[in-house]
């Protein structure tokens, strides 16, 4: 499933969730608050119409009074009334009046005159001081039948001489629990319909964004001029910016491979001419000359092509994101196999080899490559160790991983070149012959551990010499 489409989905179910909890609430709040907000209004009426009605009743004359009179006219009013949209043409409400033992004096609906009110709960609580109200369906099952109960003391000198009921039926403020309830649904609905077109264009940028990197990805694969993308917010600006980066980066690397091998394709004519003179030159000069500049010639002509395979070689290192070739290569052979190598020069420099194997060690990777990357790291060694020293090779496991080091006893390199010794062409004069090596060797060797997620370092010893290591990560 697309990225976009999941956290389109993941997005509306939250808000969805959410929006279905608050229309819930509010759904469930309606009427419980129209009622509360109704029953505070008829508590106010009702003891304003009990001060009205104190009077009469202490008079006796409730049934053809003042009061019974207003409330009569009332009823017969029509408001023509537009409540939030709801239209009021007529009063609801009605009125009883008991005395001080609960009997019915009034009724302005005139049906329970003389009946024993004393044990309903609105009149009840308030013969006994205390606040009252009560809901009775008129229809048991029915509740929208429900009416509304609140009763209030009339006071007369201070003596308590009746109590006055205010009803009013549930059914005359349905409409407005209705239409509140449809309020808070239609604004639920257009709430969830805003979300999801949120949820939609956030999805569509995302996707737009995404499309972007990934055309962008595919033109830089295929070769293709592009213009990294930078205008779909700071991650993804940050992000095509980084590709940007990488892919100049490539690009240097190829200059760089390209420049190799037209360097070593120039290189090439040279150095068959120069081993075409070496060759004349063995045959007329005096015997002195030829031979020494021979020799100065075939030296050339050797160190110039080592620089040229060095430089292929490394080149098509850098090139790799991971071995042609992977198998899993036993080390503490191919250490054997590289010692066996440079014996003769070994033997020409009197320079002892000790290899020190803790344990046979796995790494998988290219053979030819690690081969190479030992045999630099052992040449190096052998350039700078004084004749008739010694030079310690060493293969141990530490912390999982794979360590091959590699010790010379002569001079160390200076601190200044210690930062140096992995970058291309850097070198120090050997030990040996004076002069410089092509300062490609451990260039290489840092090329093949990055190539084998491995690492490469270089450390002066503490007891002298120099320290070259390489740890891979075991098979």
């Amino acid at each position: 499933m697309n990225i976009s489409v999941r956290l389109f989905l993941g997005y509306f179910l939250m808000v969805g969730l959410a929006a279905w909890f608050v229309l819930n609430i509010f759904t469930h709040e309606v009427e419980p608050g129209i009622r509360q907000a109704t029953e505070e209004t008829l508590v106010d009426t009702a003891h304003v119409l009990a001060e009205l009605a104190a009077v009469e009743l202490a008079a006796g004359s409730m049934a053809d009074g003042a009061f019974a009179k207003a409330l009569a006219a009332a009823r017969e009013r029509s408001p023509q009334a537009s409540i939030w949209g709801v239209r009021k043409d007529r009063i609801d409400f009605r009125v009883y009046i008991t005395d001080r033992q609960g009997l019915v004096v009034f009724d302005s609906e005139g049906a329970a005159l003389g009946a024993d009110y004393s044990q309903w709960r609105d009149v009840a609580r308030v013969l006994k001081g205390e606040y009252g109200a009560r809901s009775t369906r008129e229809q048991a099952g029915d509740g929208n039948s429900s009416v509304m109960y609140v009763a209030a003391p009339i006071v007369r000198a201070g003596q308590l001489i009746g109590v006055l009921s205010l009803a009013k039926p549930l059914s005359s403020v349905r409409p407005y629990i209705d239409h509140a309830e449809q309020r808070v649904k239609r604004a639920g609905y257009l709430l969830l319909a805003a979300s999801a077109l949120i949820g939609v264009a956030f999805s569509a940028w995302l996707s737009w964004s995404i499309n972007r990197l990934r055309t962008y990805a595919r033109d830089v694969s295929e070769g293709r001029k592009a213009d990294p993308p930078t205008s779909g917010g700071r991650q993804f600006s940050e992000l095509a910016r980084a590709l940007a980066l990488m892919r100049e980066r490539l690009e240097g690397k190829q200059y760089v491979e390209r420049y190799v091998q037209n360097l070593a394709h120039e290189m090439k004519s040279p150095l068959s001419a120069i081993v075409g003179a070496a060759e004349i030159l063995e045959g007329s000069p005096a015997e002195a000359d030829r031979r020494r500049f021979a020799a100065s010639v075939s030296e050339q002509a050797r160190r110039l092509r080592g620089i040229i395979e060095r430089m292929l070689m490394l080149a098509r290192v850098e090139q790799l994101q991971a071995p042609e070739e992977a198998v899993v290569v036993d080390l503490a052979e191919l250490l054997r196999r590289c010692i066996s190598e440079r014996s003769m020069v070994l033997q020409a420099r009197q320079l002892s080899c000790q290899l020190a194997i803790g344990s046979p060690l796995g790494v998988r990777g290219d053979p030819f490559l690690l081969q190479q990357a030992l045999l630099n790291l052992l040449d190096n060694a052998i350039a700078f160790s004084p004749t008739g020293g010694s030079i310690e090779v060493a293969l141990q496991c530490r912390e999982q991983r794979a360590e091959v080091s590699v010790r010379d006893h002569g001079t160390g390199a200076p601190d200044y070149a210690l930062p140096q010794v992995f970058d291309r062409f850097y070198s120090l004069a050997c030990t040996a012959t004076g002069k410089k090596s092509s300062g490609l060797g451990l260039a290489l060797v840092r090329e093949v551990a990055r190539l084998h997620d491995g690492e490469a370092d270089f450390a002066n010893h503490p007891e002298g010499g120099a320290l070259a290591r390489l740890l891979f990560p075991l098979a």
